[in-house]
């Protein structure tokens, strides 16, 4: 631009423009040569081949090897993918890089990454726990064990433990619609306050009625308490619901208070079963599928929408939180508050596992079995 001002100015336009710009007039000639077509440009470049700025690899062919080498050991993914991405920062790299004798900007160190396909990835959650041949077939099993038992009236549950929350004026995640402004005040730290404590939703969801009970602990989350929620959920709830049940139908996942290798578990069941008169049909999910467990898409999620945001300041106010979650397709939940002690590493014999009255399936019994009442003399050895 510069040159072809010098040049439309004519005789001494050269020296005019390098006074005005402070272009020197070096490069105001090299511009007219351009200007005049020595050689012709091609078609759609504005200068001639080889002007301008030279690339950083080219002025520096090992930056981008060094460059590669030091995020080489923080990559994620498959190397050969078209699009990769790295956990150190530009300004981290451009420093590492000067210690190499390379001398680039952060913006710099951006420009190279980009022609390299990196980009800015947040972490997804894609892993699951560890597979088990077995589980598709261990899922179909269940689905159509579920599917026969809403066919035929039993009560059919989903049992699980939602996220233990802390209780006190913390950051809740989530948005919601306050005055600009006036964002909720809560706590910096998110350090348990040991005089508030911990809560602990322990979830029953009614797969038929699309309706959760859930109990909020105190103590410990543990097969006790677990059994205890769904003993109070069957007095107040299922018995009016279900007056003619002889079999409740229970899935549950693998883990936790209600785990597969919980002996606790088994025997409060069996204590359930002798005190309802209930044949009690046990379904766990397969290792690594918590998150297609019904209870979390179906309530605990709904749970989590209704107090986003909102500071869980105590038992009273996350009990009415739960109890006010509502959905468009009728979900209603009653929940109450659990004061009682649940100690931990109560411990079960194996005389008294012997003594329950458990039939386990043909396919994978530690998954599917069924805890029937047991006869007086039986109940003595439990006992």
């Amino acid at each position: 631009m510069a040159a072809s001002e010098a040049r439309a100015a004519g005789y001494g336009g050269i020296a005019a423009v390098s006074r005005a710009t402070g272009v020197a007039p070096s490069p105001l000639a090299r511009g007219l040569k351009g200007l005049t077509g020595e050689p012709p440009l091609a078609p759609g470049r504005v200068r001639r081949p080889g002007g301008g700025r030279k690339t950083l690899t080219s002025t520096d062919p090992a930056r981008l090897a060094d460059l590669l080498n030091l995020v080489e050991p923080c990559e994620r993914g498959d190397p050969l993918s078209p699009l990769r991405w790295t956990t150190q920062s530009l300004r981290r790299l451009a420093g590492e890089l000067a210690r190499l004798g390379h001398r680039l900007s952060h913006s710099g160190v951006g420009a190279l990454r980009k022609a390299q396909t990196f980009s800015l990835q947040a972490n997804t959650k894609t892993r699951a726990g560890g597979t088990h041949p077995d589980r598709d077939a261990q899922f179909a099993h269940l689905n159509a064990r579920v599917r026969a038992a809403l066919a035929a009236g039993p009560p059919v549950i989903s049992v699980d433990t939602k996220k233990k929350e802390r209780v006190g004026d913390f950051k809740n995640p989530g948005r919601t619609w306050r005055p600009p402004g006036e964002p909720e005040a809560v706590r910096v730290d998110d350090c348990l306050r040991q005089a508030l404590g911990r809560a602990i939703p322990y979830g029953v969801y009614d797969l038929a009625a699309n309706a959760g009970w859930v109990s909020v602990g105190i103590d410990h989350d543990t097969a006790a308490f677990a059994v205890q929620t769904i003993r109070r959920w069957w007095q107040h709830i299922g018995r009016p619901r279900y007056p003619n049940a002889q079999r409740l139908v229970i899935s549950a996942d693998g883990g936790g208070s209600n785990g597969v290798r919980v002996r606790l578990w088994k025997r409060a069941l069996q204590g359930l079963a002798n005190e309802l008169g209930l044949a009690i049909e046990l379904h766990h999910l397969p290792p690594g599928t918590r998150q297609w467990h019904k209870i979390e898409p179906r309530l605990f999620s709904f749970i989590s929408l209704n107090w986003r945001a909102t500071p869980l300041i105590s038992y009273r106010v996350i009990v009415d939180l739960i109890s006010a979650t509502t959905t468009g397709s009728g979900l209603s939940v009653h929940c109450e508050l659990d004061p009682n002690a649940y100690p931990k590493g109560v411990a079960v014999s194996a005389a008294e596992m012997a003594a329950l009255n458990l039939l386990r399936d043909s396919f994978h019994g530690e998954w599917n079995y069924t805890i029937r009442p047991q006869t007086i003399s039986d109940q003595t050895v439990i006992s």
